[in-house]
């Protein structure tokens, strides 16, 4: 189904389906991680419910296992316009980017390179500093522009060399938002053999993922920044997942996807992320497969979460004598990141939670991007839009950081 610009996202609709929200709290931290629609929590307790045991199909239990983990392949393989063969369930991202990070490292040696940036969150950094210290590959750096908001692809060509063997680069930056061209990336590290890693977990967030598009050989994401339970997913080709040999148990499977993940899987999880991905492609409505429905879902959010992005925005420069927006890049999410002239942002963070809106202080483990905004202050604040918020969510945003500044 096509969607134009123009068309309106219900988000009384939307907001309905979220038992949380009824709290009256206006949530503006959407990168951390969203609130969770009832079918989410109830595709978890009919799981869990069962009848649920170990995987099988010799009798009702095993078969429903064996059905949330083939569901869950197949929800997120339309999520991210990838194989449902090369769908990996993991805890976190940052797990699953620590084990793919020891995994590719039976692969390298000493002389070998590494390229990470200044835009990513640590979880795609510090994972590929510890491998290339124990293998004794050498580590390049994308920089970022702090007056632009993205990465020195100016210096791409210097950075991403012959011995470069993977570069590790985030799809969106969770602090401010910015979305690098990963597309051009990913071409020059394939033009030298390198792999590119994603962190696509603010982006997936925000856009519709097509991993083959944006040149992504391993993809990770987390579905409960986007309405599902706390868990992570990595996408890859189960031609790449098959050349890796992750450390396993003896008897455990061998099979693709299944040897990278670890003991017993979560059926009851996998099927609330399931929810999650069927949540958002019902967002639009109308005809077409699930993926074509995500897609036009995406617009639709996409469309909403920028008006309101640009009201914050028209207010912020209304304070620019007071704080510094750092959210600057022109392809960027609805994610606001500030600092303060004069003010603690954690007090600002509590003068907005004592009226109930919710917009943390911090560097969000963001520590490369942080550092080199070269704020000189020690946190910001994070504004955060997800599809739920609304106007009256605005108003009270503004109205609390106009009293927490007067």
């Amino acid at each position: 189904m096509e969607q134009t610009a123009t068309t309106a996202l219900d988000v009384d609709a939307l907001r309905a389906r979220f038992p949380s929200l009824a709290s009256g709290i206006a949530h503006f931290d959407g990168p951390g991680g969203t609130q969770t629609p009832a079918e989410v929590g109830e595709a978890i307790a009919r799981t869990l419910t069962g009848p649920l045991s170990n995987r099988g199909s010799s009798v009702a239990s095993e078969r429903n296992a064996d059905a949330a983990v083939a569901a869950f392949r197949a929800a997120y393989a339309d999520l991210l316009g990838a194989d449902p063969r090369g769908i990996v369930y993991g805890r976190s991202a940052t797990q699953l980017t620590y084990d793919f990070s020891r995994a590719l490292a039976k692969q390298w040696s000493a002389g070998d390179e590494l390229v990470v940036t200044q835009l990513d969150h640590d979880a795609n950094v510090r994972p590929w500093l510890q491998v290339a210290e124990r293998v004794g590959m050498a580590v390049r750096w994308l920089r970022l522009d702090p007056a632009t908001g993205q990465l020195r692809l100016d210096e791409l060509d210097e950075v991403v060399t012959e011995r470069t063997r993977l570069v590790a680069v985030t799809g969106a930056s969770n602090l401010i938002g910015s979305k690098p061209d990963l597309p051009r990336i990913a071409a020059r590290a394939h033009e030298v053999g390198a792999l590119v890693h994603v962190d696509g977990v603010h982006l997936a967030a925000h856009d519709a993922i097509d991993v083959a598009a944006l040149g992504a050989d391993l993809f990770v994401c987390s579905p409960y920044k986007f309405f599902g339970p706390h868990c992570a997913v990595l996408a890859a080709s189960p031609e790449l997942l098959e050349s890796l040999r992750p450390d396993k148990l003896l008897p455990s499977t061998d099979a693709v996807p299944e040897r990278f993940e670890l003991g017993t899987l979560p059926y009851e999880l996998m099927a609330g992320a399931t929810a999650a991905v069927d949540v958002i492609a019902s967002i639009a409505g109308g005809q077409g497969d699930r993926r074509e429905r995500l897609v036009a879902a995406n617009a639709l959010v996409e469309h909403h979460e920028l008006r309101l992005r640009e009201r914050i925005e028209s207010h912020l420069r209304s304070l620019e004598g007071r704080l510094t927006l750092h959210s600057v890049a022109e392809d960027r999410t609805s994610t606001l990141f500030v600092t303060f002239r004069d003010r603690d942002p954690f007090a600002v963070a509590r003068a907005l939670a004592d009226r109930d809106v919710l917009a943390p202080a911090g560097t969000f483990y963001a520590h490369e991007p942080f550092l080199a905004l070269g704020t000189g202050v020690e946190a910001g604040l994070r504004m955060g839009l997800a599809p739920y918020n609304d106007d009256a969510d605005v108003d009270r945003l503004l109205e609390g950081l106009d009293a927490a500044l007067a």
